[in-house]
């Protein structure tokens, strides 16, 4: 909580329960509207949870103690003369469940201006107080990719759970900081698991929603954190939007030598990573299985067989 009069979160009473049954805590996403936001990834990707899956209100942030209105301003409806409407910038900690009814955590709305040393440790305190096992920032960032190949989710990240199916960026970079990356920071500090996934939109298509960059975060998500999310509409997007840049393209000689051009580079730096990571699995590849996870699927079902066999186990199917 802050230090000063005014709290930095207010809890939901009565709180909506986040403990699921397995044995580990909750996911956090965290989609933070306002930086690094190529293609309207992070924004779509909390929208489209709200909207496709059972959510409640956990946890609502004062905006008073970390929105500047004047860098931030909210629409106003002035109707007939009067002022009949103000946009109402929420930034919550939502409790969601998938699919399968298995709970998460979201983090959405607008990134602060104000204070991030305090919203950090706020954060840090709500993962603590709900369990938290792992925690994912999302980012998207426009890059000099072209639309015709496998979208790339680039991570980063103290956990190698978080980063294994991602690519990795095998080089050190400087960026503009967030309240986002502080909160990994600090969240790395104390211990915890964390990760940043970023997506990499095409940097001309950037300013434009581009659903195939949301599709692919939340991909990203549903596999790390083994969530059954509702993409089926995203998806569906996405081909829309690779038709009309597919008929775009075809209609322009000098678009062509660009895209050319993007995918001879992009081609490139796959293969520099592939001979420097010959085990990754590479955008657009499916994961191959391992020996033991090979070995464990062929033990369950010479074990089904055995079920069958045995007449006992037939009769007695709690046995």
């Amino acid at each position: 909580m802050s230090d000063n009069k005014e709290p930095m979160y207010e809890l939901e009473y009565p709180s909506p329960e986040v403990s699921g049954n397995g044995s580990e805590g909750p996911t956090l996403i965290v989609a933070l509207q306002g930086y690094a936001d190529a293609g309207h990834a992070v924004e779509s990707s909390a929208s489209h949870l709200m909207a496709a899956l059972d959510h409640r209100l956990i946890a609502s942030f004062n905006n008073d103690e970390l929105i500047d209105y004047r860098s931030r301003r909210p629409t106003v409806v002035i109707d007939h003369n009067e002022v009949t409407g103000m946009e109402n910038l929420e930034l919550g900690l939502h409790v969601v469940r998938d699919s399968d009814n298995k709970p998460f955590l979201v983090l959405a709305g607008p990134e602060p201006d104000l204070r991030w040393g305090a919203f950090t440790q706020a954060v840090s305190d709500l993962v603590d107080k709900f369990g938290v096992d792992k925690t994912i920032c999302l980012y998207a960032a426009p890059m000099t990719v072209p639309h015709t190949r496998p979208t790339v989710v680039s991570a980063h990240g103290n956990s190698a759970d978080l980063l294994k199916s991602q690519f990795n960026i095998d080089a050190r970079i400087s960026v503009p900081g967030s309240a986002s990356l502080k909160l990994e920071r600090l969240l790395h500090t104390q211990g915890k698991n964390v990760a940043g996934y970023t997506v990499h939109v095409p940097h001309y298509v950037a300013a434009s929603p581009y659903p195939a960059a949301t599709l692919k975060l939340l991909q990203a998500v549903a596999d790390t954190a083994q969530l059954n999310l509702p993409l089926l509409a995203i998806e569906r997007d996405a081909d829309k939007v690779q038709r009309q840049l597919t008929e775009q393209t075809a209609d322009s000689t000098e678009i062509q030598h660009v895209v050319g051009a993007l995918e001879q580079q992009y081609d490139d730096e796959l293969e520099r990573y592939r001979e420097k990571n010959p085990q990754a699995v590479l955008p657009g590849e499916t994961p191959v299985p391992s020996g033991d996870e090979i070995g464990a699927e062929f033990e369950k079902f010479l074990a089904g067989l055995d079920d069958t066999d045995d007449p006992d186990k037939q009769d007695n199917p709690e046995d």
